[in-house]
């Protein structure tokens, strides 16, 4: 197993990632479909859009076990892969909400007073 803290590095990494990706898509789509302009946007971010997506999806169960996510925690973290740039909003709630902490996920985090 990993360690939380290369884990929680990797799934902060890995969420902004699934975001941008997600913003070229949107984009890429707006193009095609909307501006009518060609389909490159969609050509290239599809498909690399679709393998961060998996991705995300990987890491986000790595880091639940590694950083002790509660179930509804974990269940969050997947339903943020699906509405574009949720991902980002579910990471600085768990950064603010000490879900990304690895010394919470040892047990050595000091309580807050």
């Amino acid at each position: 197993m990993r360690s939380p803290s290369t884990v929680s590095v990797a799934y902060r990494v890995v969420a902004v990632t699934e975001a941008v990706t997600w913003v070229g898509l949107l984009v890429g789509m707006f193009f095609k479909y909307i501006a009518e302009t060609g389909d490159l946007g969609v050509t290239v971010f599809g498909p690399i859009h679709g393998a961060v997506f998996v991705l995300y999806l990987i890491v986000t169960l790595v880091a639940a076990r590694a950083l002790r996510w509660s179930l509804w925690t974990t269940l969050f973290a997947l339903a943020a892969s699906v509405p574009p740039l949720a991902t980002l909003i579910f990471e600085v709630w768990a950064e603010r909400t000490g879900r990304l902490d690895p010394a919470r996920a040892a047990g050595t985090a000091v309580p807050a007073a």
